[in-house]
């Protein structure tokens, strides 16, 4: 079968990979010149099962009054006059209640230990080199309030076979000795030994590569401009290349994996995604006191950042990244924002990297108001949804290229997750079930 997956991200790259696996004929399409050239370029590059716990969850509605007009705030509501916006916040508030996070954590931490074990059957049929490092992500507090209220979360986690453990800061320190000229300050931590980190992007490029060997072709800097459709099915895609010239691209089936842009283009044809940008920020710098500078990967909650290590041709960096500005399409750099980050970093790793070479970016993240992703078959019998994934593309990414793969095979996905348009049936058994509404 025929089939076009729309956008080259961390989404689009892996749907794209798993599907020639099955046998498809792909096509990649993308309005950038190379892939991975936007959301998925500069991000905190962590497969970080334990990040389950979504925004929208009890505590939340009182710190995002708090942070109302914050330019520093972890998470900032840029009110505008934009009706998506608005419908966005009341869904992300009725998200806020503790069945409603029970349940979303739940979707998360499955797909997320799926997607986790696919990238690591992956790496291992593949032996792809991305400047992985498997030593586990540390999450740790200094607040007492958020140590707190991060213990029941935690455990549900456990209970789905997250192995995220409660560990005393003497212990946080024996994990990431960076953290140790702050150990008076840590208020406790959790340690989850079989997550990663490395390279989104660079995983993203080899990942090309693999397909490209595999058969799928990348047409590049095309642009689409609207998805048409005819007899009750998507006709065709129409795009522009970069010398503006017209095109209308067909298939058999679509896979929509356009992250932010997904909602505006999936609207004309009635498909209606709770899906709203929200702007997230990186650092980059290269490590200037290695002894300073952690080794495992870290979690700031209070803060709403990550912290990774990176080793490789390009030399050893740190890449510090996370916090959401929703603010529409705007991408401007708020530098009081980027500044918040790089203040933060000194302030739990001084020296440790070389803030005069620190290169900044920002990249608008697809989020539903629940941080569940939008995965499956929608209401137009051809054209299938990977999108919505927010600030786990990377740590859902196989798991979701391999789901809309069988998905669009007429298989039934291996995992239990809440896919859209399929019967809730168990996942062993084939079809795609019912249509859906979304």
């Amino acid at each position: 079968m025929r089939v076009l997956v729309l956008g080259s991200g961390l989404l689009g790259v892996s749907s794209a990979y798993y599907l020639s696996q099955l046998g498809h004929e792909v096509t990649v399409v993308d309005r950038q010149a190379s892939p991975a050239a936007e959301t998925s370029f500069a991000n905190g590059g962590q497969i970080s099962v334990s990040h389950a716990e979504p925004w929208a969850n009890p505590s939340a509605p009182l710190k995002v009054l708090r942070w109302l007009g914050k330019e520093d705030a972890p998470l900032l509501f840029r009110l505008r006059p934009d009706l998506r916006q608005w419908l966005w916040g009341l869904q992300f508030m009725r998200e806020c209640t503790p069945a409603r996070t029970r349940h979303n954590i739940r979707q998360i931490v499955q797909l997320g230990t799926y997607s986790r074990s696919m990238l690591s059957e992956l790496r291992a049929a593949t032996g792809l080199q991305y400047a992985q490092r498997t030593q586990g992500i540390l999450h740790f507090y200094t607040s007492k309030k958020e140590f707190d209220g991060a213990l029941g979360p935690t455990e549900q986690m456990r209970e789905l076979g997250c192995e995220r453990q409660v560990i005393s800061a003497d212990e946080a320190v024996r994990i990431e000795p960076a953290l140790r000229h702050m150990r008076s300050q840590l208020a406790g931590a959790t340690y989850t030994a079989e997550d990663e980190s490395g390279d989104a992007n660079q995983f993203a490029r080899e990942l090309v590569k693999l397909c490209m060997q595999a058969g799928v072709h990348f047409k590049m800097s095309h642009t689409v401009t609207a998805l048409r459709e005819a007899g009750g099915q998507l006709d065709h895609v129409e795009a522009t290349d970069n010398e503006g010239r017209f095109q209308r691209l067909r298939a058999d089936a679509y896979v929509l994996a356009m992250g932010s842009l997904s909602p505006i283009h999936a609207a004309p044809l009635g498909i209606r995604l709770p899906i709203y940008p929200a702007k997230g920020y990186s650092v980059t710098m290269p490590v200037k006191d290695a002894q300073m500078a952690h080794q495992v990967s870290l979690t700031d909650d209070e803060f709403k950042l990550v912290f990774s290590r990176l080793t490789g041709p390009n030399g050893d960096r740190l890449r510090i990244a996370g916090t959401a500005e929703l603010n529409g399409y705007d991408r401007d750099l708020n530098r009081v924002r980027c500044e918040a980050i790089v203040r933060r970093v000194e302030q739990l790793f001084p020296g440790a990297g070389d803030t005069s070479q620190a290169s900044f970016w920002t990249g608008l993240r697809p989020a539903t108001p629940s941080n569940v992703p939008i995965i499956g078959a929608s209401r137009v019998p051809n054209l299938f949804l990977n999108t919505g994934h927010g600030t786990l593309g990377w740590t859902h990414a196989c798991g979701s290229g391999k789901s809309i793969a069988r998905i669009v095979s007429g298989l039934a996905p291996e995992v239990d997750f809440d896919f859209c348009g399929l019967d809730r049936r168990p996942p062993t058994k084939p079809g795609l079930g019912r249509a859906a509404t979304a």
